[in-house]
């Protein structure tokens, strides 16, 4: 029996979440990203200098190549946290395409139609939101269910890299390690790829978001309870742009 699409993606997503934080396979026996507090300020150096190598522009470039080879794990960092400092950034910015798709979520199975819908808008959302997970998912997922495998991959790979970043910026165990997130929804996305729930989120001054988790006798009792993630650029980026919502 198919699952239906909202359950196949949570399961995609915990692959991938698993690919990330496993040392025992690495991508391509590419250089691993050290987990370090990223230096935000030398990020904005970078990502904005036409003559650096992570001027983004450039990143954008190779991202958007079809040769996975292009981009290293360093430059998913660059381009992942770099996204806060450009001038179409915005924490809340939400695409219309990705609606278009909403009753497929809980279907059982989907017609090459409805597979070749949710390809449409969900490319359109990310064309829009280019960091949306979730529609990158479901992307995914269609372009399996369509043999459309080489695509597929690509994706993939480039959604495993996006987590890798986010992983690769704190253990999120206390706010001095926090984990870095350029949307509010990817601290809920980045926990549940780990397959915990989240019971509650509360916001800590000056720049801190707390996601608790629901007990879960699984996990164990050296589990955490919940998971920070500093938000400090994204509120900034977003005040900045919208001094009225202060």
């Amino acid at each position: 029996m198919k699952l239906p699409m909202k359950q196949i993606s949570f399961l995609t997503l915990a692959l991938a979440i698993l690919c990330v934080f496993s040392s025992a396979r690495p991508v391509e026996k590419e250089k691993k990203l050290n987990v370090e507090t990223p230096d935000m300020e030398r990020i904005r150096s970078e990502v904005t200098n036409p003559a650096s190598d992570f001027f983004y522009p450039k990143l954008m470039k190779k991202y958007e190549n079809p040769d996975t080879n292009a981009m290293t794990a360093e430059d998913y960092r660059y381009l992942y946290l770099g996204a806060v400092f450009q001038e179409d950034y915005d924490p809340y910015r939400h695409s219309d395409y990705s609606e278009r798709i909403d009753d497929f979520y809980f279907k059982d199975s989907h017609s090459r139609s409805e597979l070749d819908s949710i390809i449409t808008y969900a490319e359109l959302s990310l064309a829009d939101t280019p960091f949306d997970l979730e529609q990158m998912n479901y992307l995914i997922y269609a372009l399996r269910g369509r043999g459309k495998t080489n695509r597929a991959n690509i994706w993939q790979y480039r959604l495993n890299h996006i987590l890798q970043a986010i992983a690769s910026t704190g253990t999120g165990v206390d706010k001095e390690h926090a984990w870095f997130v350029i949307h509010p929804r990817h601290e809920y996305n980045f926990v549940n790829f780990q397959n915990r729930i989240v019971d509650s989120q509360e916001y800590m001054p000056p720049y801190y978001d707390y996601i608790r988790l629901k007990r879960d006798s699984k996990q164990g009792d050296k589990a955490p309870d919940g998971y920070y993630f500093n938000i400090r650029n994204l509120l900034e980026e977003y005040y900045r742009k919208h001094p009225e919502q202060r």
